[in-house]
C-alpha cells in the first residue's frame, strides 16, 4: 500500500472510530463520575476488624468492593483509551493521572483485607466457604487461602511492599540506559548514505532486504550493548536477587515456584515445555536450512534471521474487504461467534486507522461494563487485516467471559490471554491459504506463520530456560557474571538454532536487551499459549461442532477455574507434552509446504 500522509483525528471519519459513549456520554459525565466515587471508597475502611464477624458481613463487604472495583475500572479504561487516541492531548493525560491516583489510594485503604480473612482459622474459614451466602465468592476465597503459608503479617507485608519500588529500580535503570542514554553509531553505507540506528527501528532495520544494511546495524547495535554489558549484568543480577529475597521472604521453594503459584500452575508444565522443544529443534534447524536456501546465502548469519523471504506482498486491502475477511476466517467457529464480530463492527468498538499522536500498534480493551474494545492502525496489508482477526478474538473472549461470568470471575488470567486471539490469526492465515492463491503468496503466507512459530513458541522457550538457569545460579549461592550471562545465552541460541547458523560474536549480548527478563517467568506462558491455540484451531479445523463447543464453553469461563483446567475443558491438556508436541508437528508440516512451494518456484 502506498505510504499516505498520517491524518489529524479531526479529519478522519466517525465510522472509522470507535464510540466510547455507550461507557460515558462525555468527558464531563467521566469528570462527575469521578467524584461520586469518592462516596464508595469512604465507605470500605468501615469494614476493617468486621471482615470474619459472619458470612454475611463478608459477603456485604465483598460486594461493595466489586461494585466500587467495577466503576474504578470503567473510569481508568475510558480515560486511557481517550488518551491513546492522542498521546499528546493534555486532558486525557490529566485524566489517566487522575483515575490512577484513585486506584492508588483504593489499594491503600484496603490493605487490612487479605490478612483479616486469612487470619481465620482453618476451621472457621471452611464454615464461611460453605456458607450460601458466600457461594458467588467460594472459589476466590479458596484461591485466596492457597496463599495463606505465603502471607506475612499484616506489618510485614506492608514493608514488603514498600520495597516493591525498590525491587523494580533495576527494570527501569535497564530501560533508561536502553531508551534514554544508549548512543548507536549510525551505520555508513557503501552508496555514502548514513543511518540511524536506535532501539526502536533496529528491528525494523533486521527486517530490510539489504543485506549489508541488516549487518551493520546488528554491528553497531550490539557494540553498544557489549560496551555497557557490565551494567547491564549488575541490573539483571539485582532483579533476580529481588526475585529469590521476595520468594524466600514468602517461603516458596524457589522463586520460579514462586511466580507459577498465582495461576496454580506447577513446574511441571514449564519443564515439560522445555523438554518438549527440544525435542523438536531438528524442525527449525530445517526451518533454519531453508531460509538460508531461500535467501541464497552461503552462510546464515544472525542478522538474517528476520530478513524477509518473499518481500512484501503488493496487495492491499480496503477496512471493509478486512471486515469481511475476518468474517470468513471465524465462520468455523459458528453463526453465533460470527454475530457477535458483526456486532462489534456495526457498534464502532474499533478505532481503525491511524492518525497523528494516536497510541502505535494494536489492543484489545474494555471493562465489565463496556465493550471489548479494539485500537489498531489500520494500513490495508495482510498483517493489518489478520491484527484485526488477532485483536477481535482477544475482544470476542472478553465479551464471551462478561457476558457468563460475574464480574469478580470475568477476567481470565495471563496464562490464557493470548489463545483467543492466535486461534483466530491461525483461522485467517489457514483460510488464505485454503484458497486459490499464487505460489509467491502462499510463500509468504507460510513464512508468517513459521515467523510466528519461531518467535512465540521456540525464541519464548528459549528465554524461559535462560532464565531458568539464571535464577538456579544464584539460588545456588553463585554469582552472574557478564561471561556467564553471555555464553549461556549464545549457547542457547546456537541449540535453538542450530549447525546452519554462523554465530557472530554479538549474539551473545542480545540478552541484554531483553526486557521480558526482567519480569521473571512469564514468557513461557506465550508459548504454552500459542502451542494451545494451534491444538485448538487444528481441531476446529478438522473436528467442527465436536471441537467448537468446549472451546466456545472455555472462552465464556473467564477466571471462574485456574487456566489449567479450563484449557482441559477446551480439549488441551497441559499437564501432558501433547499440545506442545501437536503445535511442533504442525511447524514441521509447514516447513515440509514451505520447501515444497519453494521447490515450485525455483
Amino acid at each position: 500500500m502506498a505510504e499516505t500522509k498520517i491524518l489529524d483525528r479531526s479529519q478522519i471519519a466517525e465510522e472509522y472510530k470507535w464510540d466510547l459513549t455507550p461507557m460515558y456520554a462525555s468527558d464531563e459525565a467521566w469528570e462527575a463520575e469521578l467524584k461520586d466515587v469518592d462516596v464508595l471508597i469512604e465507605k470500605l475502611p468501615a469494614y476493617a476488624g468486621k471482615l470474619t464477624a459472619s458470612p454475611e458481613s463478608l459477603r456485604a463487604f465483598l460486594d461493595e468492593q466489586e461494585a466500587l472495583e467495577r466503576k474504578l475500572s470503567n473510569l481508568s479504561c475510558y480515560a486511557s483509551l481517550r488518551r491513546s487516541e492522542d498521546t499528546r492531548a493534555q486532558a486525557a493525560q490529566v485524566m489517566t493521572s487522575k483515575a490512577r491516583s484513585k486506584m492508588v489510594r483504593v489499594g491503600s485503604l484496603l490493605s487490612f483485607v487479605e490478612p483479616e480473612i486469612l487470619s481465620m482459622s482453618e476451621e472457621k474459614f471452611k464454615s464461611f466457604i460453605e456458607s450460601p451466602v458466600l457461594k458467588e465468592y467460594r472459589f476466590m476465597l479458596e484461591d485466596l487461602w492457597r496463599s495463606k503459608a505465603h502471607t506475612l503479617t499484616e506489618a510485614e507485608e506492608k514493608i514488603l511492599a514498600a520495597m516493591g519500588e525498590v525491587a523494580s529500580a533495576p527494570r527501569e535503570i535497564s530501560s533508561m540506559l536502553q531508551d534514554a542514554d544508549m548512543v548507536f553509531e549510525p551505520v555508513q553505507m557503501e552508496s555514502g548514505k548514513s543511518v540511524e540506528v536506535t532501539g526502536s527501528n533496529y528491528i525494523l532495520l533486521q527486517s530490510s532486504s539489504d543485506r549489508e544494511l541488516r549487518k551493520k546495524a546488528f554491528e553497531s547495535y550490539y557494540k553498544g550493548f557489549k560496551q555497557h554489558i557490565n551494567t547491564f549484568t549488575a541490573t539483571y543480577a539485582s532483579s533476580v536477587k529481588a526475585d529469590i529475597f521476595k520468594a524466600q521472604t514468602r517461603r516458596y521453594e524457589s522463586a520460579r515456584a514462586m511466580s507459577m503459584a498465582g495461576e496454580n500452575v506447577p513446574a511441571s508444565v514449564y519443564d515439560s515445555l522445555v523438554e518438549t522443544v527440544h525435542r523438536y529443534l531438528p524442525a527449525m534447524y530445517r526451518y533454519v536450512a531453508l531460509r538460508k536456501k531461500i535467501l541464497g546465502l552461503d552462510e546464515l548469519h544472525y542478522y538474517d534471521v528476520y530478513a524477509p523471504l518473499m518481500g512484501n506482498v503488493d496487495i492491499s486491502y480496503t477496512f471493509d474487504q478486512a471486515k469481511e475477511m475476518v468474517k470468513k476466517a471465524v465462520a468455523p467457529l459458528g453463526e453465533e461467534y460470527g454475530k457477535i464480530v458483526q456486532k462489534g463492527f456495526d457498534e464502532r468498538w474499533i478505532d481503525v486507522m491511524p492518525n497523528t499522536g494516536k497510541s502505535g500498534g494494536a489492543f484489545s480493551s474494555g471493562t465489565y461494563d463496556s465493550a471489548p474494545y479494539v485500537l489498531t492502525n489500520f494500513t490495508g496489508t495482510i498483517d493489518s487485516v489478520s491484527t484485526i482477526a488477532h485483536e477481535m478474538g482477544h475482544s470476542l473472549h472478553t465479551y464471551l467471559s462478561n457476558q457468563t461470568q460475574p464480574s469478580q470471575y470475568a477476567h481470565y488470567t495471563l496464562f490464557v490471554a493470548e489463545v483467543a486471539s492466535t486461534v483466530n490469526e491461525n483461522l485467517m492465515i489457514e483460510q488464505l491459504l485454503s484458497e486459490d492463491i499464487k505460489p509467491e503468496m502462499r510463500l509468504y503466507l507460510l513464512n508468517q506463520y513459521l515467523e510466528n512459530f519461531k518467535g512465540t513458541v521456540y525464541r519464548q522457550t528459549m528465554f524461559a530456560e535462560f532464565e531458568k538457569i539464571a535464577h538456579e545460579q544464584v539460588e545456588k549461592g553463585e554469582a552472574l557474571s557478564a561471561e556467564y550471562l553471555s555464553e549461556l545465552y549464545k549457547d542457547l541460541v546456537q541449540q535453538y538454532f542450530g549447525p546452519e547458523l554462523v554465530m557472530d560474536e554479538e549474539v551473545k549480548y542480545e540478552w541484554a536487551r531483553i526486557p521480558h527478563f526482567y519480569r521473571s517467568f512469564y514468557v513461557y506462558k506465550y508459548a504454552t499459549g500459542y502451542s494451545s491455540a494451534v491444538a485448538l484451531s487444528e481441531g476446529i479445523l478438522k473436528e467442527g461442532e465436536h471441537a467448537v463447543k468446549p472451546y466456545l464453553e472455555f472462552l465464556s469461563m473467564g477466571g471462574s477455574q485456574y487456566p489449567l483446567d479450563s484449557l482441559k475443558h477446551a480439549g488441551v491438556d497441559l499437564t501432558t507434552p501433547e499440545p506442545i508436541e501437536k503445535a511442533l508437528q504442525k511447524f514441521e508440516q509447514i516447513v515440509i509446504e514451505a520447501e515444497k512451494v519453494y521447490e515450485q518456484l525455483k
